[in-house]
């Protein structure tokens, strides 16, 4: 159990003709949580941002730390918010939360559907070459979760863990699947049969599985650079 910092962001110029809601500030009193997301809160390009299966997205605080090691003291970092995150807490990371675990937040429920894929935004936020493809290295990437229940969510309020659908699945073993030990068959089967996952992580598995191959994540990780979101 432990307390929450809130944030939310509503879609801004992020530089050219791009746009973005990854500039999430601190709220100050009481949100609705729906099935896609907090109230208050936007996502510019609903292909590949929101939606049911990423309602929510934490990022543990506990990484900044890290980050201001690899990259010096940067005033991005001095709060959350950096990383786009709705939510911030201590003492939660990808080493020790699943996928399919089951949260009471204030008076929502909201289930762990998978981690985050780290897009070209983040490199434009921080100004740093590749910053995308150093948080899909390093697994400090945070996590997404759906809605199971509707409720209020406010700055303070804590996070209860209330069940484990699937506990041997941290978001470190799948992260690891995907971007360490790529086509490891066994672990890819399993992926693809886990049913609390997120749908598209599930093809992910699948399409390894079936081709032999990973796919291209050059678009996701350098859109900015090559023109493509």
């Amino acid at each position: 159990m432990t307390s929450i910092t809130l944030l939310t962001g509503r879609v801004a110029p992020l530089g050219g003709q791009r746009t973005s809601a990854i500039d999430k500030r601190p709220v100050s009193g009481p949100c609705l949580l729906g099935p896609t997301g907090f109230a208050d809160d936007e996502q510019a390009d609903l292909r590949v941002h929101g939606g049911p299966e990423k309602a929510v997205h934490h990022y543990p605080r506990d990484h900044y730390e890290a980050w201001q090691t690899d990259l010096g003291l940067l005033p991005l970092l001095d709060a959350p918010g950096a990383f786009g995150e709705n939510i911030s807490t201590l003492n939660l990371t990808e080493a020790s939360v699943a996928v399919g675990d089951i949260f009471r937040m204030g008076s929502a429920l909201v289930q762990v559907s998978q981690g985050r894929q780290p897009c070209w935004k983040l490199t434009h936020r921080f100004a740093i070459p590749n910053m995308a493809r150093r948080v899909q290295e390093t697994g400090r990437t945070g996590w997404y979760y759906r809605v199971l229940e509707p409720g209020t969510v406010a700055p303070g309020d804590t996070i209860v863990l209330v069940d484990r659908a699937a506990p041997d699945w941290t978001l470190h073993r799948i992260w690891h699947a995907f971007y360490v030990d790529r086509l490891n068959a066994e672990e890819l089967k399993n992926i693809a049969a886990l049913e609390v996952l997120a749908e598209k992580w599930r093809l992910y598995a699948r399409n390894r599985l079936e081709s032999g191959r990973v796919e291209d994540w050059t678009p996701r990780l350098n859109g900015s650079l090559e023109g493509r979101a």
